[in-house]
């Protein structure tokens, strides 16, 4: 079988940050790289779930109809982004702006038990000090 791409990067290599790749589609991947991969900190499962919430939503609002997918990483170190037609100086801009906007929600979007699948796991402090941290990270790239 073919590795896909992600498979394909070292992750013993790969550093804290904003990575991104565009395919032939015009499909811009953003890895939001919140933790090292491998080193034993990872983003607890409910706030995981909560930044996913979220990121969803504000990420959606603020980018419409670009924005094709956002959910977070089986291991815990991050999220991805897929948008359409989108640079990387355009996507960091959105992320940055989309945080901003979590950061001042004070519900969780989606978190009722008809909403969500899990609706009983989350964590918004918990979601917040993620967001909080890995904003600072992007603003001194």
């Amino acid at each position: 079988m073919k590795k896909i791409p992600s498979f394909e990067k070292d992750h013993d290599k790969l550093a804290v940050g904003l990575h991104a790749r565009t395919d032939v589609n015009q499909i811009t991947t953003f890895d939001l790289r919140f933790k090292k991969p491998n080193a034993g900190d990872y983003i607890s499962p409910a706030a995981l779930h909560t930044v996913e919430h979220l990121l969803a939503t504000t990420l959606r609002d603020l980018g419409g109809d670009d924005i094709v997918y956002f959910g977070p990483m089986g291991c815990r170190t991050g999220f991805y982004l897929l948008t359409l037609r989108r640079s990387y100086g355009e996507g960091k801009e959105l992320i940055e702006e989309g945080i901003r906007a979590a950061l001042a929600l004070e519900e969780i979007p989606g978190a009722t038990r008809k909403e969500c699948g899990n609706y009983l796991e989350h964590d918004m402090e918990g979601a917040k000090r993620e967001l909080s941290a890995y904003l600072g990270i992007l603003e001194s790239i």
